[in-house]
């Protein structure tokens, strides 16, 4: 096949059914039966409450005697005018509290409020007479008290207090509703005491306001501002109206199709494999059947970097750290380096009796997986082949990523167990069986030390998230689907996983509350193979259906931006 045959951009999404590889243990090549979504039900609810006097008994609620009871309102016919008057005056008192309750300072007062007309006071049972004077409760509801005896038929005005006396409501939720404080009396601030001997006056004060209070201006500030004078109507404080009405943070945009698109004939549907890898020289590595092709992420240029031997085939591939040098695995247990910018292969390394399914570099130490289910640690400094085995897994190795800062290397198999070994030491440091599947995803936190993320196959379904330093479980999410890849985004922290059977899906979670941010479809076939590039915020996918897809998923790292000015450009370059 001719080089220029591969990469191309196909001429449809997708291409024609094909013979698939046979499905191995714990991959569970038969899709389960996928489940309608659930459509999310949305309830309505009001963040306000207004009260409303629809339905209320004023006589009831403005109680004229001094016990909670409703008076006896069998009185005589001449009398008809005072209730009336009494009723009015009750509809004026709720009006004004409820308006001072919910609008604080910028309520409007009742003038009759104010200068309340005088209402002639009828005697009680006793013989006395009693004014008609309102009681606030600590409930923040009004009564009438009839507690003070009055030797003629007129008003006893309040006693005036001082603000200082009176305490202040205080909000504590949304709906702008007042709390009162239970030890504070307020009956004391607008009418005087039932066994008071003070002077009586013949006519009410002028100007008080007998149902009002003062609120402390820093919780509303009165502003000549046309705008604060329009949100001043609303029953929600200011403080509460500016968290609202500020401009929301917008949710970060990811699309939902690929930008590029390209064909890769022979790309393999085997879920063992890895056979994708974007080195950190811009350089795309893929291996197609028996052959390694180079795709230049600046010149989108493609050439094929080498021919493994006949009847062998590229099973495996992985960029040394610079992204100068390429690890190629093939299916005869045979590890190769080649200079990726020499096109030349440097180093033929064996140990293996079958295929290599996964390599990873740290520095100059390269480990290799097999399906004869033994790890080789190799040194390409020295002549040996290798320098140490590991040999705790019990079926085929296809998970392998070293953590080059804490130098330890995490391997995942086929017999469903993730182990962490403490650099080359041979006694692994932890053993997971948590995963019902086999685990071929494994990737390092670059933000948090010690964090490590896995995924299980078709029979497992779940990304869990591994502190390497304590051994705990962290995280255990239910993704619905097989996992195939895991990947971290290293401009923030994010994970992005790729999914096979049933709905080969690429899904962004937010760590650590694992909140999905996207979800991306659009491969026909099971999404087994995920990189990363360079600068952090594209991936790229590979699928048995024969394309690789680029995805533009993450934000640009702020610390890799341009200085703004000339001026903190030379700063910069004097330091």
């Amino acid at each position: 096949m001719k080089p220029r045959d591969i990469f191309q951009t196909p001429s449809s999404p997708s291409r024609s059914t094909r013979n698939v590889n046979p499905p191995r243990p714990n991959d569970n090549a038969l899709p389960p039966t996928s489940s309608p979504r659930r459509k999310n039900n949305k309830s309505i609810f009001s963040d306000r409450y207004i009260p409303s006097r629809t339905g209320i008994d004023l006589q009831a609620a403005f109680s004229l005697s001094s016990n909670d009871v409703v008076p006896d309102l069998r009185i005589r016919d001449n009398d008809n005018e005072i209730e009336v008057q009494r009723e009015q005056e009750a509809n004026r008192t709720f009006s004004t509290v409820l308006k001072n309750e919910l609008f604080g300072d910028n309520a409007p007062m009742i003038s009759n409020i104010s200068n309340p007309k005088p209402i002639r006071s009828r005697p009680n049972s006793t013989g006395n007479f009693h004014s008609n004077s309102i009681m606030i409760n600590p409930n923040g509801t009004s009564r009438s008290s009839d507690s003070i005896p009055i030797p003629s038929g007129r008003i006893t005005p309040p006693r005036s207090t001082s603000i200082n006396d009176v305490n202040t409501p205080t909000r504590d939720t949304i709906t702008g509703g007042s709390n009162f404080n239970d030890n504070s009396n307020l009956e004391t601030n607008f009418h005087n005491n039932n066994n008071s001997n003070d002077d009586i006056t013949s006519t009410p004060r002028q100007k008080s306001n007998l149902f009002t209070y003062q609120s402390p201006s820093k919780n509303r500030p009165i502003s000549r501002d046309l705008q604060n004078e329009i949100y001043s109507l609303s029953p929600v404080r200011q403080e509460s109206q500016k968290i609202l009405l500020s401009p929301q943070k917008k949710p970060r945009n990811i699309s939902k199709v690929p930008y590029r698109v390209l064909d890769a004939p022979e790309l393999s549907d085997d879920f063992y494999l890895n056979l994708v890898d974007w080195g950190a020289q811009d350089i795309l590595a893929v291996g197609l059947g028996d052959s390694v092709y180079l795709w230049d992420g600046s010149t989108q240029s493609v050439d094929r970097l080498c021919q493994v031997n006949n009847k062998e085939k590229v099973t495996s591939i992985n960029w040394i750290g610079s992204g100068t040098h390429l690890a190629i695995g093939t299916s005869k247990g045979i590890v190769e380096i080649w200079d990726a910018t020499k096109m030349k292969c440097v180093r033929t390394m064996s140990g293996h009796s079958l295929r290599v399914s996964s390599l990873a570099w740290n520095e100059h130490i390269l480990s290799s997986g097999s399906r004869d289910r033994s790890i080789l640690n190799r040194d390409v400094r020295v002549e040996s082949h290798y320098i140490n085995k590991f040999e705790n897994h019990k079926q085929e190795v296809c998970g392998l990523k070293w953590n080059i800062e804490e130098n330890k290397l995490a391997s995942g198999g086929n017999d469903n167990k993730l182990f962490i070994w403490d650099g080359l030491n041979t006694k692994p440091l932890y053993e997971f069986s948590d995963h019902t599947a086999a685990v071929k995803a494994i990737a390092w936190s670059p933000h948090q030390r010690g964090i490590l993320a896995s995924g299980g196959g078709t029979a497992d379904k779940t990304i869990k998230t591994w502190n390497t330093i304590t051994g705990n479980l962290l995280n255990d999410v239910n993704t619905g689907s097989q996992v195939c890849n895991l990947v971290w985004s290293k401009n923030s922290n994010e994970l992005v996983s790729t999914h096979g059977y049933s709905r080969n899906q690429i899904i962004v979670w937010k760590y650590p509350s694992m909140q999905q941010i996207a979800q991306l479809t659009g491969h026909t076939y099971r999404v087994l193979y995920l990189s990363l590039s360079p600068d952090g915020e594209t991936i790229v996918t590979g699928a048995g259906d024969e394309t690789l897809r680029f995805w533009n998923v993450f934000e640009k790292n702020k610390s890799d931006e341009p200085p703004s000015s000339v001026l903190l450009d030379a700063f910069s370059q004097l330091r």
